[in-house]
């Protein structure tokens, strides 16, 4: 599950990660209030007006901007609730942005000079550890950096069994340039940082920029965090704060009917059962020459009224030009996931207009290869695995 940044921000906080403060608003009006209350609680007389979506790249879209005046946070609020954001992370045709951030301006003068971090915290599955993940060119894509000069990208790994040691957090400060007072802060905020990542059970924090003040203060001027949906029934306050507005409508309605749901980009649609042979077929597609439009695992129980509910869920996309069923039957018995693919069928047969490969492998294997074989119904039936996924790839090029 993906926050907002300010939600991000605000569980940050609660573990002792400094942050810039800013209030949330939804309207120009509730902007305006935002931006007095964060002066009087900070000083600050600049703004900074932030668009609240779920992907980055805001700015380059015209979704940050600076205020210099209450009348600026007034105009720019009003410029950017409302507008289609589109940035290198959302759809073609952007996201809707309804509320914005109303930030403090920590990029004031003092005695020394401003400095721009990157750090994340994530799970490196290579090494089975934590890792955070940071650089000194902090305020850019840390895809551009890993590309152009990956000598400025560090990675500290953590054994989950015993947490991050303290020389850890010093080496991530030290490699940083840091001394002195912003030292010592950026191994709280380290700590603090690994220490929510652990507690609020992340998969992902990022900050960028983490930003060294003038004054020598760490702060997260930015957040990104991504929220283990398997670990929501130990945070019942963090499922509220889901927001299905910046989700897809196809993905959220698949969940509400107990089915694991993914939309991709190709042009194959896929009905599996069990997320290993889903992840398999996925890959065997693309091996044949074709592009799953999907994840889907009907999981065990694929009875007809299952089946038709993957169906339509499927033909929702419509660049799906075929389907691919690759069923294993181990709890389920094959006959019976056939014979709920031909009722499903017979009741949309008007719907289903793209071809359909069925591949049932398992208990009753050859009695279900006849009931689809059988039924009178344009169903390609297939036995093995890389034929299945190369019929798939000739019927779309019929």
């Amino acid at each position: 599950m993906n926050l907002h940044e300010y939600q991000a921000k605000s569980i940050l906080a609660e573990f002792g990660v400094s942050v810039q403060n800013g209030i949330v608003a939804t309207n120009s009006d509730e902007a305006l209030i935002s931006a007095k209350s964060l002066t009087e609680k900070t000083g600050t007389k600049w703004y900074v007006v932030k668009a609240q979506i779920h992907a980055g790249g805001r700015g380059k879209g015209g979704g940050v901007k600076l205020a210099k005046s209450l009348d600026e946070v007034s105009s720019i609020s009003k410029e950017i609730l409302g507008m289609q954001l589109v940035t290198p992370q959302t759809p073609p045709e952007g996201k809707t942005v309804h509320q914005i951030l109303i930030a403090e301006d920590v990029y004031y003068k003092g005695p020394s000079k401003t400095d721009e971090f990157y750090i994340s915290v994530m799970l490196d599955r290579e090494s089975a550890c934590n890792m955070i993940l940071y650089s000194t060119e902090g305020g850019v894509d840390i895809e551009t950096v890993a590309e152009k000069t990956p000598h400025l990208i560090f990675k500290e790994k953590i054994n989950p069994n015993y947490g991050l040691f303290p020389y850890q957090a010093r080496n991530i400060a030290f490699n940083l340039g840091l001394s002195g007072k912003a030292f010592k802060d950026m191994i709280k905020f380290v700590s603090n940082l690994y220490y929510a990542y652990c507690e609020s059970d992340a998969s992902l924090f990022e900050i960028n920029p983490v930003l060294k003040t003038s004054d020598n203060k760490i702060i997260a001027v930015d957040a990104k965090m991504t929220i283990d949906d398997n670990s929501l029934f130990r945070h019942s306050d963090y499922d509220k704060l889901r927001d299905i507005r910046e989700e897809n409508p196809t993905e959220i309605e698949a969940k509400a009917l107990g089915l694991s749901y993914v939309s991709l980009n190709g042009k194959v649609g896929c009905m599996v059962n069990g997320a290993g042979l889903a992840m398999a077929t996925m890959d065997i597609i693309k091996q044949a020459g074709g592009d799953p439009a999907n994840f889907l695992d009907v999981g065990g129980t694929a009875d007809s009224s299952r089946v038709e509910a993957a169906f339509r869920i499927i033909l929702r996309d419509t660049n799906v030009k075929a389907i691919l069923v690759n069923i294993f039957g181990g709890i389920v018995r094959c006959d019976r996931v056939a014979n709920g693919i031909v009722d499903a069928f017979k009741k949309m047969d008007s719907k289903i207009k793209v071809p359909l490969v069925v591949r049932l492998q398992g208990t009753n294997s050859k009695i279900a290869k006849k009931i689809i074989d059988d039924s009178g119904l344009d169903v390609h039936s297939v036995t093995g695995f890389q034929e299945a996924a190369e019929k798939v790839q000739s019927l779309i090029h019929q």
